[in-house]
This record gives C-alpha cells, structure tokens and sequence, in this order.
C-alpha cells in the first residue's frame, strides 16, 4: 500500500510516517504540509491512499478531497482531523472521503481506515462515530449552498468589515446586508457570523 500524508504540523508529519513505515506492507511515497503541491505531485506519482488533515494553510481539506476524487477517483482519501463537528464529517465524506480519523485517536484506528479505504469500506474511528451520533453541535447534513452575492457578503465579514462598509462597498443598502446575514446564519445554523465565517472556512467557501 502506497500512502502520501497531507499535514502542516511537522511534528505530525513525522509522527505519522514512523507509525506506517513501521507496519509491514505500507510505504509513504510522499510528505506534503500543504494540499496544493501535493495535488500536483498526483501527476506524476499516484498512491493508494491520502492521508489528509481537514485544515491546511492553502486550501480546504474539503475542497482538495473533491479535487483529487474528480481527477484520481482510484485514489482512496483518509481524513484526519482535529474536529468532531458532524457538518465537517459529512462535509469530507460526501467529497469522497472513504474514512474520518479523529488525532485523538489511537494510531491503530489510522491503520484500519487505511485497510478498510483499500477494501472499499467507510471507516469512522469511535470518537467520530459519537460525534455524528451526538445530539450536540451543528445539524447541518451538507455543506450549505450560497448565491453569489451571498460569499461576497462572507468574504467582507471575514475581512472585518461592518455592515455600513459592506453596503458602501457593494452598492447596496445596510437592510439588504443584514439580511444576508441573517440568511447566512440560518443556511449554516449558526448563533452568529463568527461561527459563520468558522464553518465556512473548514469547507473551503471563503475561498475566492
């Protein structure tokens, strides 16, 4: 089994290719702390399988697993992830992600979600499992769909604009802008536009 690992913390990074270099029968034929040079490194060598953290610095995890599944959809993707969320779940799960390890878990967990993507399966580590399962958090079952003008209303909340600079800047009156807010708020089922631009963010929608 030929496994690329996909993670910006180096430490990780390391941490991740001893344990699988350490099972018999797994060779890392690449290390990428970014998610961009690691597509692109897809070209020319394809793995069996991509361990890929949900959060790096140039792109969604969300956003690249839809990528490489459009382009290598023999490729098998394993998400590995700080966050239990269940829209973020099924956000990469429905990009075409065959399993969701959470970093807390145990390194056997990794190793069976790399055994069951081979053989075609859905692995969820427990604590993944419980989060999806838990009546907690966000009940979003999909990544929310925005108009046009709605990620150009996002993008200038994510910069710290205020509502009068948002209507200045696109020619549009304060009451139209708050009520994309308020739209906003309702599509991602959150209490306040922080927590909008958050999820919005881990999907890969704040991206132009």
């Amino acid at each position: 089994m030929k496994v690329f690992i996909v993670d910006d913390h180096p430490i990780v990074l390391q941490g991740l290719k001893n344990l699988l270099e350490a099972r018999e029968g797994i060779e890392v034929t690449g290390i990428f702390d970014q998610g961009e040079p690691a597509l692109l490194a897809l070209a020319t060598s394809l793995p069996d399988v991509i361990l890929l953290d949900v959060n790096l610095p140039d792109t969604s995890g969300i956003i690249l697993c839809q990528k490489i599944k459009q382009r290598y959809p023999a490729v098998k993707v394993v998400a590995l992830s700080v966050h239990n969320e269940r829209t973020v779940i099924m956000g990469i799960l429905q990009s075409g992600a065959s399993a969701y390890v959470l970093k807390n878990a145990l390194g056997d967990d990794i190793i069976s979600a790399l055994h069951a993507a081979m053989q075609g399966q859905t692995f969820l580590c427990a604590g993944t499992q419980k989060a999806l399962n838990s009546g907690t958090g966000s009940d979003l079952k999909e990544v929310p769909r925005l108009t046009r003008r709605e990620k150009e209303i996002l993008e200038l909340i994510g910069r710290g604009y205020t509502t009068q600079q948002i209507a200045a800047d696109l020619f549009i009156s304060t009451h139209t802008v708050e009520s994309h807010r308020k739209n906003l708020m309702e599509k991602f089922e959150a209490p306040n536009t922080a927590t909008v631009i958050r999820l919005a963010t881990e999907f890969g929608l704040m991206q132009n």
